[in-house]
């Protein structure tokens, strides 16, 4: 984490940069207040790059739609709704959202939208002390009520309320918090996480679209390991992947066999890493990411006990790639990620033996063929499935 004295620099450069200094002014010329909120502020102290460009205001919708139209190249109004005006200033997109104190229902996620009158109050209904840090622009005051500085520095996760009211509020905090710890690398606090454990199954009151974003953004973390194993730990993957709680097979003092749940996620780590030295500035390879998680997700319905202490899986491919297809289904995946990541399950074997010379030349060009456009995705599964 960067010091107090580098990161108010880094956000004093940032509010230098063309886009925010002219929001800044503006605002200002107009009578209403500016903050750079959540995420930007976050990044700045752990020294993280600051992507994203989101701002609250006491301005109204119309009102920032005021100040902003003659200041942007474009803009757009879809979240207007919820108080949330995008543009795109100087050749950077930017969101300004009007301040907020949200009520659930306590039944669905969606929020009764009404809007605030203090950067304090918008703040407080934020999911993570961490993402409820404001700099007010162009002041540049830092705004911290709920010690989010202090949880930076101690790397751990909770909410600026009790996580309990936080998670009845919205369910989807769970998917996030998961999701932070791996993105960031840092903890729930005991209380969290079992306010967590205890809400998991409201996570089916969420949207299919809205949890298979956020486990998206899980999987292209650089170390999604952690977020995965607290999604098992809690409850909540048993509704959102049960195939993944599902590997933690048992092992009896007679049959034994690797640990399946380990192993997979061994494997994801190991493809993650092959792929990041093939294509180091490259996005995230979601589809691979996917195929790894779930390449074993058949041994759990294929287990066998064998004579001998032996445990087989006979074709966990095929009948895993089955259910690579229906879980991604159910999760509103696209068709294309869908196939790819089910045929990459499907053919996840198919190396199997070529190190022993068992391969003739005609398997090999069948192999080839049979990957098609996967065959470099097909390559790093393959290898990353060594363990």
């Amino acid at each position: 984490m960067h010091s107090a004295a580098t990161a108010l620099d880094s956000l004093r450069r940032l509010s230098e940069t063309p886009s925010v200094s002219m929001l800044s002014v503006a605002f200002a010329q107009a009578g209403f207040e500016l903050a750079l909120v959540g995420g930007p502020v976050r990044d700045a102290f752990l020294g993280r790059i600051v992507n994203d460009l989101d701002f609250t205001t006491n301005a109204t919708p119309d009102e920032i739609l005021g100040v902003v139209i003659p200041l942007s190249d474009t803009h757009w109004d879809i979240g207007r709704q919820f108080g949330t005006i995008g543009a795109r200033i100087a050749g950077e997109a930017v969101e300004i959202t009007t301040y907020r104190v949200d009520q659930y229902d306590g039944e669905t996620r969606k929020p009764e939208v009404a809007f605030g009158l203090s950067l304090e109050d918008d703040l407080a209904r934020r999911d993570f002390t961490v993402n409820a840090m404001a700099v007010r622009l162009p002041q540049l005051v830092l705004v911290d009520p709920f010690g989010g500085i202090d949880d930076l520095i101690a790397r751990r996760l909770r909410a600026p309320s009790t996580p309990a009211i936080s998670f009845d509020e919205d369910p989807l905090r769970m998917m996030r918090a998961a999701r932070f710890v791996s993105q960031l690398g840092f903890e729930l606090t005991e209380e969290t996480e079992w306010a967590m454990a205890e809400r998991a199954a409201s996570i089916a009151k969420i949207s299919a679209e809205r949890v298979n974003d956020e486990l998206c953004k899980l999987l292209k973390t650089d170390s999604p390991r952690a977020g995965i194993q607290l999604l098992c730990r809690t409850g909540v993957a048993d509704l959102v992947i049960p195939e993944i709680p599902a590997l933690r097979l048992e092992v009896d003092e007679h049959h034994h066999h690797k640990d399946v749940f380990e192993h997979t996620l061994t494997v994801l780590d190991q493809a993650i890493e092959l792929e990041k030295s093939r294509h180091p500035d490259a996005e995230p390879d979601l589809t691979l990411r996917i195929a790894a998680l779930m390449h074993d997700i058949g041994k759990p319905a294929t287990r066998k006990l064998e004579p001998g202490g032996v445990v087989s899986f006979y074709h966990h491919d095929l009948v895993g790639s089955k259910l690579v297809a229906k879980r991604m289904k159910a999760l509103r995946f696209d068709k294309e990620t869908t196939v790819n990541a089910a045929r990459l399950v499907e053919l996840h074997l198919r190396f199997f033996g070529y190190t022993e010379g068992a391969w003739t030349d005609s398997a090999v060009r069948r192999y080839v063929r049979d990957a098609g456009d996967q065959l470099e995705r097909l390559h790093i599964l393959t290898r990353a499935d060594v363990t």
